[in-house]
């Protein structure tokens, strides 16, 4: 009992167990078989039984004293006269024990100081130096150090270098940039200085005020007495206005000279071997942005049922085909068509439609038919569409194949009998005036939230959809996508198209992006107004583009400019039930919707009260 208490307690202080690797012939696994399986230990004096295994001479010894058995396999063993010395492995253990040693030197002495460092150390604590050891040996570390300090220097001097001559190669990009822009900007002002005095020959009575500066004509308008008069015999009497037309374009530009000059460079470097066409783009460009300055209200109209009334957000406004009529649909489940000249000429505060539509829901959107002046077309959140009569306000059709609410419906322009919806059910569904169920559908793989037919197609739509993705599509294949475009970050809410060939979309990312329907990046993206949660309306007459803001405010871009062209701020109304002393920042109030009447520069917008505004660009 002593010697196995004895063997185990050797074992215990012995025994450490391998790292192995986990990875089956790797170079652990090979040393373990140096390694004993009693004392797992380098073997010492390696013996082999009969069984064929090997173990130190002292731990096999010790281990048949307790039993006559092997320890590996329980092979019967006489005693230890039948274990014999295992010569060969005796060698390689040996060999394996000195490359181990070797290593473990080698790493004691990478971590140590160096020899040179020692015996400086050792000199220096030695008692027997004298003052001139000690002078030659400052002599020396301060040549060490000088060399060391020399060399730090060298390589900032050396990254200072690289530094300046990357510096220099940039700016000297920028310099030739700088010279091709310049070298650009003369041409062009040489041929708009030739063009304006080409026209001040044939045009000599212009105001002294609208000649450029240096402009020495051989006739001006102080000189001729015929350009003295007005239409009623007043001196310069068209002069007043153009100075305030003039002032008032020179401010835009001012304020938006950055916008103005990246749209320039932009136009004229990809034109820049197209000869004047480039630079007819931009003085179109110029001429539309600095055109209007302002809103004029035209008319004040109300889409609230009552005063009572805790939420009256329009929806929808929508003109008729030739402009004289114009619907207004939303929350109070009633479609009001207004007729526009009407309301223009009229200087009362109220307002009387001439028809009002009552639906079983809430109403999402309205569109009218480009081919029958009375049809219009009404989406709900039940995900029903309704065919109006709009001058007799009967119903004409029901369309109820969608499951969930529906946010959008469009008449095809190019094919009457044809309409388009959009719902939360992730499908866009076809109908036909004539069919009584949908003719096809457009799986789409997130919620729908609007969907418009190309102006001058019968096959190609677009629409928006919760994967915050603008899909456009080709009716004659409607497997997949003729294009997809990406960039919103969130839902999109709106699709308009400006063109055949440009669509402008909104998105409750705060943006608006305009793309090319056969260019998969974006044309450029508008910021300016707020847009987190709501659908707030977007209309274009396709040059300028209108949209609501969360802010009660009504946005115009125009397409060639980022920045927004101006704002018009909706007052804030109170109902008889709100707060008298609620801040107005905290009314949660916004643009709702937004129509452009085609063809003129009139805006329809609506807000989440129910105030529908007529306002002119001016």
């Amino acid at each position: 009992m002593a010697n196995r208490t004895t063997l185990h307690q050797r074992r215990r202080k012995r025994a450490q167990p391998p790292v192995f690797s986990g990875i089956s012939g790797s170079y652990e696994d090979k040393d373990s078989d140096f390694l004993c399986p009693i004392c797992f230990n380098l073997m010492e004096e390696v013996h082999m039984t009969k069984c064929g295994h090997s173990y130190c001479h002292k731990c096999i010894k010790e281990s048949l004293q307790q039993s006559n058995r092997c320890p590996k396999c329980t092979y019967v063993i006489e005693g230890i006269d039948h274990v014999f010395p295992n010569f060969m492995l005796n060698e390689l253990v040996l060999k394996y024990r000195g490359k181990q040693e070797q290593k473990k030197i080698k790493l004691e002495q990478k971590t140590s100081p160096s020899t040179e460092t020692v015996d400086i150390c050792d000199m220096i604590l030695e008692d027997n130096i004298d003052l001139c050891d000690v002078n030659k040996l400052l002599e020396v570390l301060n040549v060490k150090k000088q060399k060391l300090e020399g060399d730090i220097k060298f390589a900032q001097k050396y990254i200072l270098k690289e530094f300046l001559q990357e510096i220099k190669k940039r700016k000297q990009g920028k310099l030739e940039q700088l010279k091709r822009e310049i070298s650009l900007i003369d041409d062009d002002f040489e041929k708009v200085d030739g063009m304006l005095s080409e026209h001040r020959r044939k045009y000599p009575y212009i105001p002294d005020h609208l000649v450029p500066n240096g402009f020495e004509p051989t006739m001006t308008a102080s000189t001729d007495p015929g350009s003295q008069d007005g239409f009623n015999g007043s001196k310069n009497a068209g002069k007043p206005w153009l100075q305030t037309t003039m002032a008032s374009r020179r401010k835009r530009v001012s304020q938006h000279f950055e916008d103005l000059e990246q749209c320039y460079f932009s136009i004229r470097q990809k034109d820049e071997y197209n000869g004047e066409e480039g630079l007819d783009e931009f003085t179109e460009c110029l001429s539309k942005f600095t055109k209007f300055n302002s809103f004029r209200s035209l008319a004040t109209l109300s889409y609230a049922s009552d005063i009572y009334s805790g939420s009256s957000i329009v929806s929808s406004i929508e003109f008729d085909r030739d402009c004289d009529f114009f619907a207004i649909a939303g929350v109070t489940k009633k479609i009001k068509v207004f007729e526009y000249g009407t309301v223009i000429k009229d200087a009362v505060d109220i307002h009387y439609p001439v028809n009002e539509m009552i639906c079983n829901s809430k109403i999402s959107c309205v569109t009218w038919s480009s081919y029958h002046k009375n049809v219009l077309a009404s989406s709900d959140y039940e995900g029903t569409i309704t065919l109006w009569d709009a001058f007799t306000g009967q119903k004409s059709k029901l369309f109820q194949e969608h499951e969930k609410r529906c946010w959008s419906v469009d008449f095809n322009t190019m094919d009457p009998k044809l309409l388009a919806s959009g719902s939360d059910d992730a499908k866009v569904k076809l109908w036909s005036i004539n069919a009584e169920n949908s003719i096809a559908c457009l799986e789409a793989k997130a919620n729908v939230c609007c969907v418009k037919f190309n102006p001058e197609s019968r096959y190609h739509l677009a629409f928006g959809s919760a994967d915050h993705f603008v899909h456009y599509y080709d009716l004659r294949n409607t497997k997949e996508a003729v294009m997809v475009f990406k960039g919103h970050r969130k839902a999109v809410s709106y699709t308009k198209f400006l063109n055949t060939t440009e669509i402008v979309s909104a998105s409750t990312d705060s943006q608006l992006k305009l793309w090319n329907i056969n260019k998969s990046n974006s044309l450029r993206t508008f910021k300016g107004h707020i847009n987190e949660k709501n659908f707030v309306g977007l209309a274009t007459d396709g040059d300028y583009i209108a949209c609501g803001s969360e802010n009660n405010s009504l946005y115009v871009y125009y397409k060639g400019l980022s920045k927004q062209l101006m704002t018009y701020k909706f007052d804030t109304v109170r109902s008889v039930l709100q707060e008298k002393d609620k801040k107005e920042d905290e009314v949660n109030e916004f643009v709702s919707a937004v129509a452009w009447r085609p063809g003129s520069n009139v805006v329809v917008a609506a807000n989440s009260q129910g105030t529908v505004k007529v306002l002119e660009l001016i």
